[in-house]
């Protein structure tokens, strides 16, 4: 089976969304960052790619918060979600696959034009961090 990430990057009670270039039938879209995990890679190597790739910004990678299967064109995918950490105090944010960024409440992301694979791991994210804050 096919496998994706998706990047989960909470800072000061935000997360990190990303507007995604348009393309195909989905057009503008949000969604957490990440991508596919490529032949005989790990999934902490397609995080740190996938973020360099989008924003040219390092990250370190912590916990698998979330996981789903989704089809796209005919295939299941599998789809993990991880929470990242920045790698750098300042990043120099530099969107290429991206028309917009933002950070948003976690509560705010079913207002928004998500991209559907990302909304079946959203009850696992929020479960994450509700139980992370509350220790």
């Amino acid at each position: 089976m096919k496998r994706s990430i998706a990047c989960i990057l909470m800072q000061e009670g935000k997360v990190l969304v990303g507007k995604r270039v348009p393309g195909g039938q989905m057009g503008e879209r949000w969604e957490f960052p990440g991508g596919k995990v490529e032949k005989d890679e790990l999934p902490e190597e397609a995080i740190c790619r996938e973020f360099d790739e989008e924003f040219s910004v390092p990250v370190s990678v912590g916990n698998k918060i979330a996981q789903a299967v989704f089809q796209y064109k005919g295939s299941d995918i599998q789809l993990e979600g991880y929470e990242i950490f920045l790698a750098t105090d300042k990043p120099r944010w530099v969107l290429t696959e991206h028309t917009e960024i933002r950070w948003v409440n976690l509560d705010e992301i079913p207002s928004l034009h998500f991209v559907d694979s990302d909304l079946l791991i959203y009850p696992q994210v929020v479960e994450y961090f509700a139980t992370k804050g509350a220790q």
